[in-house]
């Protein structure tokens, strides 16, 4: 079945490069770039925040000094300058609005002397919709004091990239591209008149995104969080604007926007970050403080899970573990082979972690940081229990999509004056080893300590399996093993530390990597390994403080 999925995929995937290739032809010539024009505007109607690119730009202001660039080499071309980071203008969101305004619109004349026919990179859509996007935003600025000439040529280039984007909208695969073409024709619908038709194109595609890419909760169906942080910025930059402009505020838009916020915030761990589930890198979830504090949630209205996600907390202690199986294919992009893997704090620290995305590193940490290896559970005979496509050509249109699934069963709930937690099973190597994982893990209230039970459930006899348990660290840590073989010490501070201990088996300290920063890091893994052939086996192991 799944080969004939990946056939099916592979041909779409061939047609749709060829379409590519020949629309990219077509983009080139004079008749294409002649349709592009249409009527130029005369005025601004609405002046956006600018303050509000810093939603959407990566840059803080320690990161880029914009008074030491003469804007006359600005856009020489040199070796080992990002085109995408130069031509994305998402800069803007540094400048010094008082003193910058001539270099800014010396640095947008040139380009559009330069750039303003279509060119394979610098029209990529995410470059064009980031800086027609800055553009937009800081539009204030930059006609301020300009020449009717430059205004009339401002003007028409921001028409012509946005037409470029709503007549090749359709044809965009990418959730997070498309996105950001929407928030374009947003923007340019309520800036000048002459567009408003974007605008109404705009909200009503969006509203199409929103309902197939969401669950009721507001998470992503691709039950990734960095795909819900994404989402989140762009809808977020729409809501703010279109409230700014006093529009019409659809409703479906409001109420996304605030479901988001509310899984963010559930998902907000104690060092403002999110736990590296599902295609998660390290976030700094900071810049949703301001919308966060806002949302108020009652005790009634509090969940455990959300995304597949299950949350815990009491006393200092929380963990987050995930329930979920993989997204289907189409949404599958970002996935990563982690079922039942968590994660632990303590005072705000986190103790065990997962390996994160490797994105934000190189193609291949991406690829190792898909591994179950690289997660905290389960390893049967070193494999993972997700396949990913290999192919390149379907990987280059589709993304990283799976090629296989498994579900998660028999979750169970536990809340009482003891223990607050849950038991869930998956039954991804049962297919391949007879084997079911069953986990629970449990934040003991009296004693203040996590508790956990893994259970290999055999249903096949016969087949020979090496299991390993992995619990990676979080890479500020150590651990050293212990005289008893069955624990290990987990230095905290100098004068703090955790016990990891587990019965009746022996453990041992590994070395492993994290993916979830910007460079790859060592960190220590707690490993419970053996073999088992025709019967069930259970473990239980706790993580408490030192007394």
């Amino acid at each position: 079945m799944f080969g004939l999925k990946s056939a099916y995929f592979y041909l779409i995937a061939i047609q749709v490069t060829f379409v590519k290739f020949f629309k990219k032809l077509y983009f080139t010539t004079n008749h294409y770039n002649n349709s592009l024009k249409s009527k130029t505007p005369i005025q601004v109607f609405f002046n956006p925040n600018p303050f509000l690119l810093s939603l959407i730009s990566p840059y803080t202001k320690k990161s880029f000094k914009f008074n030491e660039i003469s804007p006359n080499d600005f856009w020489l071309d040199k070796k080992g300058k990002r085109i995408d980071l130069q031509h994305n203008f998402l800069w803007l969101s540094l400048i010094d609005r008082k003193t910058d305004e001539k270099n800014i619109q010396k640095i947008i004349y040139l380009w559009i002397i330069k750039y303003s026919s279509f060119r394979n990179k610098i029209w990529e859509t995410s470059t064009l919709s980031s800086r027609v996007i800055s553009w937009m935003m800081n539009i204030d600025i930059i006609i301020s004091k300009g020449t009717f000439e430059f205004k009339k040529n401002f003007f028409q280039n921001i028409v012509i990239q946005c037409n470029h984007l709503r007549k090749n909208l359709k044809f965009e695969k990418d959730p997070k591209k498309k996105l950001e073409i929407l928030t374009v024709l947003i923007l340019s619908g309520m800036i000048f008149k002459e567009c408003e038709d974007n605008f109404n194109i705009g909200i009503k595609e969006l509203e199409k995104f929103v309902k197939l890419h969401f669950d009721e909760d507001g998470f992503t169906l691709s039950r990734s969080i960095n795909d819900l942080i994404f989402f989140t910025k762009y809808l977020l930059l729409c809501y703010e604007n279109i409230r700014d402009a006093q529009k019409y505020l659809p409703d479906f838009l409001d109420d996304i926007t605030k479901k988001n916020l509310e899984c963010i915030k559930f998902l907000q761990t104690p060092n403002k970050q999110a736990p590296l589930f599902n295609g998660t890198s390290e976030n700094d979830l900071s810049i949703f403080e301001k919308y966060l504090e806002i949302i108020k949630i009652s005790k009634k209205e509090k969940k455990n899970v959300v995304g597949s996600i299950f949350y815990a907390k009491s006393k200092n202690q929380i963990f987050y573990l995930d329930i979920g199986g993989p997204p289907t294919k189409n949404f599958s992009r970002n996935y990563q082979s982690g079922p039942l893997s968590f994660e632990y704090f303590v005072d705000g620290v986190k103790i065990i972690t997962n390996c994160g995305f490797g994105n934000n590193i190189s193609a291949k940490a991406e690829l190792i940081s898909r591994l179950t290896a690289n997660q905290s559970t389960l390893t049967i005979n070193d494999t993972s229990i997700t396949k990913f496509e290999r192919n390149k050509l379907i990987n280059r249109v589709f993304g990283n999509s799976i090629k296989n699934t498994f579900k998660t069963k028999q979750l169970s709930l536990k809340d009482d004056k003891h223990l607050i937690g849950c038991t869930i099973s998956h039954n991804g190597y049962e297919k391949n080893f007879g084997c079911i994982h069953k986990r629970e893990i449990y934040l003991e209230r009296v004693e203040n300590k996590l508790i956990g039970f893994d259970h290999i459930l055999k249903k096949k006899d016969g087949v020979p399996i090496r299991y390993v348990f992995r619990f990676h660290l979080n890479p500020e840590l150590t651990a050293i093993k212990t005289m008893s073989g069955s624990s290990a010490l987990i230095q905290i501070s100098k004068s703090k530390s955790l016990i990891f201990s587990i019965e009746d088996e022996n453990l041992e300290i590994e070395k492993g990597i994290y993916l979830g920063g910007r460079k790859i890091l060592d960190n220590t893994c707690i490993t419970i390994s053996g073999n088992l052939v025709n019967k069930d086996k259970s473990f239980k192991w706790e993580i408490k403080k030192k007394i």
